[in-house]
C-alpha cells in the first residue's frame, strides 16, 4: 500500500513539474511608436487567467486579448498549448516592466516572471510596399485650438474651442486624451458637448472634416502673458493602403498618431487706472444694479428684506456686491447670497443677489444711505457707476429713543453699559471660608510632596528608555512628523473655511503629509500613477483611490475658481472622509 501511495505521489510531482506558464514578447527593445506582441503560454489547460495591469506598466492595450489553443499527438505522445495574446503600444520611454500574470492549473496558481522592456525614441518602421499606406496620417490629421481673443482685458471672457481636422481619405475610430489642458491663472468653465458631430470646413485652403472635442470659457485672473497648456490626443485611424480589393477600392489599414494643439500665449491687459472708482470690486461687463426693500413701513417686531441685485453679462461670479450701511437702530443680519447664472460660449450671463434681513429696534424714521456699484464697461472701455436712491424706513410703534440719543446712537450703548456696571457690586452667590487653618507639617499634602520624588524615579527611567527608543526609530519619527503635519494642516484648513485660497493650500498639504506618513514615500515620488500603484498594493479600494486623486487635483484648480462656503465645507468633509477610509483600508 505504501509503494502505491509513493508511486502516485511521484506521478503527481512529475505532472506538476512539467507544467509551464511563461510570458513571451516579440522584442525586448522597441521605439515608442512601435507595437509589442506579448503571449502568455501554458502547456496545460488552466482557468481564471489574470493579466497584469498594462497601464500601470506604461503600456496601452490596442489589441486583444485573443486566445489560441492547439493540441497534437506525435508517436503516441500528446502535446497541449494555450496562449493569451495582447498587442501593446508604449505610452512612455524608459526601462518598463510588465508585471506577473497568473492562472490556475490543476488547483494550483502559476505566475509568469516579470518582463523588462526598453522603450526608446521613435524609430523609422520599414513597411511592405504592398501594405504601406498610400497616404500618411501625419499630413491628414490636425488638432487645433481656436482662441476667440488673444489680448483680452483682465476678467474679460475668451473662448477656447478644440477642433480635430481630418481629411476625407481617412477614418477616425477612437481617440484618448494624453494631456488635458491646464488653465493656470484663469477661471474656467467647460461647455458640455452632448453629441460629437462631424462637420465640413476649410483648413489650410482645403476642405476637411472636423469634430469639436471641447469648448471652454476662460476669464483671466491676472494681467501679463498667461500660458494655456496644450491638449494632446492619441488617435486610432484607418488609412488606405496600396493594395486593392476585388472592386479596385483601396484596402484600409490600421494606423495611429499622436497630435497636440500646442500651447497658447494670452496677453492679458490690465484694467486702466485712469478713472477707476474707489469702490470698484472687479466687475467687468455690462450690468444693471438695483436695490429693493420688501417694505418701508413696519410695525414693532416686523422685519424687512433688503435685496441687492446685479443683472447683466460679465464676470458675475468673480466680484462682490456693495454692503449697505444702516443706522444703529436697525439690526442687519448677514446676507443670503443667490446666483442664477448660466455660462454659454459667449460668457456668464444672469443675476446675482444679496438679500439682507433688517429688524428695527426703536420707533421712528430711519434712512438707508444710497449704494453705488461700479464696473468696467468693455463696450466703451470706461468705468461706469450706478447709484441707488436713499431708502426711508418708518417704524410706527415700539420703544422710543430720546431725541439726544437719536442724534448720537453710540450714547444708547454707553448708557446701557454704565447702568450694568452700577449693579456690579451685588453678587447673587455667597462663598464661606473657614477661619481655622490646618498645619502643613504632618498633613496629607506634606507626605505627598515627600513621597513624590521617590515615585517619580521609576517614571523617569521608563520615560528615558522610551525617549531613546523613539529617537532611534528614524522611520517612525518621520511617519509621526508627517502625521502631525497632516493633522496640523487639516486643522489649519478648518480655520480657513471661509477663505478659499488659504483653505485649499492647507488642504493639499494635509493630503500630501498623510500619504507621506502612511506610505513612507517622499514628495518627489508623489505622481498620480505612483500613488495609485502603491495604494492598490496596500489594498485600498479603487473608489477611495480615485476620490483621493481627484480631490488633490481639484485643490489646485479650486484656488482660481470661485467657491461658495458650502462647496469649501463639502471639500473639507470629503477630505476627512477619504483620510478616515484610507486609515481603515491601508494594511
Amino acid at each position: 500500500m505504501k509503494r502505491i501511495l509513493l508511486l502516485l505521489f511521484l506521478i503527481a510531482q512529475s505532472l506538476s513539474a512539467q507544467v509551464q506558464f511563461e510570458a513571451k514578447v516579440s522584442k525586448n527593445t522597441l521605439g515608442i511608436n512601435e507595437r509589442l506582441r506579448i503571449e502568455f503560454n501554458m502547456n496545460a489547460d488552466g482557468d481564471n487567467f489574470v493579466a497584469p495591469n498594462f497601464e500601470a506598466s506604461g503600456f496601452r492595450v490596442i489589441g486583444g486579448p485573443s486566445q489560441s489553443v492547439s493540441q497534437s499527438w506525435i508517436n503516441g505522445k500528446s502535446s497541449f498549448n494555450k496562449s493569451y495574446i495582447y498587442i501593446l503600444l508604449p505610452t512612455q520611454k524608459g526601462q518598463l516592466t510588465i508585471k506577473q500574470a497568473a492562472i490556475e492549473i490543476n488547483g494550483q496558481i502559476y505566475k509568469t516572471s516579470p518582463v523588462k522592456i526598453n522603450v526608446t525614441n521613435a524609430v523609422e518602421i520599414p513597411k511592405d510596399p504592398n501594405e504601406a499606406p498610400a497616404i500618411s496620417a501625419d499630413d491628414n490629421i490636425y488638432l487645433v485650438a481656436d482662441i476667440s481673443k488673444s489680448n483680452p482685458y483682465l476678467n474679460e471672457p475668451i473662448t477656447v474651442v478644440y477642433k480635430l481636422y481630418f481629411s476625407y481619405s481617412i477614418g477616425i475610430s477612437n481617440w484618448r486624451e494624453l494631456n488635458k489642458p491646464k488653465y493656470n491663472d484663469f477661471w474656467s468653465q467647460n461647455i458640455d458637448i452632448k453629441q460629437l458631430k462631424a462637420e465640413e470646413g476649410m483648413f489650410k485652403g482645403e476642405r476637411y472634416r472636423y469634430v469639436v472635442l471641447r469648448k471652454t470659457v476662460l476669464y483671466p485672473q491676472k494681467s501679463g502673458k498667461l500660458e494655456i497648456e496644450p491638449l494632446s490626443l492619441d488617435i486610432d485611424c484607418q488609412v488606405p493602403s496600396n493594395r486593392r480589393n476585388f472592386w479596385g477600392q483601396p484596402i484600409m489599414v490600421e494606423d495611429s498618431k499622436r497630435v497636440s494643439a500646442g500651447s497658447k500665449i494670452i496677453n492679458v491687459r490690465a484694467l486702466p487706472e485712469s478713472g477707476k472708482p474707489v469702490d470698484f470690486s472687479g466687475a467687468v461687463g455690462q450690468f444693471d444694479f438695483k436695490v429693493n426693500p420688501s417694505k418701508t413701513t413696519l410695525k414693532n417686531g416686523e422685519s424687512l428684506d433688503l435685496t441687492l441685485s446685479v443683472i447683466g453679462k460679465g464676470n458675475l461670479k468673480l466680484f462682490s456686491l456693495p454692503k449697505p450701511v444702516v443706522p444703529t437702530a436697525l439690526e442687519m443680519y448677514d446676507p443670503v447670497h443667490e446666483e442664477n447664472v448660466t455660462t454659454p460660449l459667449t460668457g456668464m450671463t444672469g443675476r446675482i443677489t444679496d438679500k439682507y434681513t433688517i429688524i428695527p429696534q426703536y420707533k421712528g424714521s430711519y434712512q438707508i444711505k444710497p449704494l453705488s456699484f461700479s464696473y468696467f464697461d468693455l463696450a466703451s472701455g470706461r468705468y461706469k457707476t450706478i447709484t441707488s436712491q436713499p431708502i426711508t424706513i418708518t417704524v410706527l410703534d415700539g420703544p422710543s429713543v430720546a431725541s439726544g440719543e437719536k442724534s448720537n446712537p453710540t450714547e444708547v450703548t454707553k448708557n446701557k453699559v454704565e447702568v450694568a456696571k452700577s449693579f456690579a457690586f451685588i453678587k447673587p452667590k455667597t462663598s464661606l471660608k473657614s477661619m481655622e487653618k490646618e498645619d502643613f507639617l504632618g498633613s496629607g499634602l506634606f507626605y505627598s510632596l515627600v513621597a513624590l520624588p521617590f515615585l517619580a524615579i521609576p517614571l523617569l527611567i521608563v520615560g528615558r528608555r522610551r525617549k531613546r527608543a523613539i529617537d532611534n526609530d528614524v522611520v517612525g519619527n518621520k511617519i509621526r512628523k508627517s502625521n502631525a503635519l497632516a493633522k496640523k494642516y487639516l486643522s489649519e484648513a478648518k480655520k480657513h473655511l471661509g477663505q478659499k485660497e488659504p483653505f485649499y493650500i492647507a488642504l493639499e498639504k494635509a493630503l500630501h503629509n498623510f500619504l507621506k506618513a502612511k506610505l513612507n514615500i517622499e514628495t518627489s515620488d508623489m505622481s498620480k500613477e505612483k500613488i495609485r500603484e502603491i495604494l492598490t498594493e496596500r489594498n485600498a479600494q479603487p473608489e477611495t483611490i480615485s476620490e483621493f486623486i481627484t480631490l488633490t487635483e481639484n485643490c489646485e484648480f479650486a484656488r482660481y475658481a470661485p467657491s461658495s462656503d458650502t462647496a469649501i465645507q463639502q471639500d473639507y468633509e470629503k477630505a476627512v472622509e477619504i483620510i478616515s477610509n484610507l486609515e481603515k483600508q491601508l494594511k
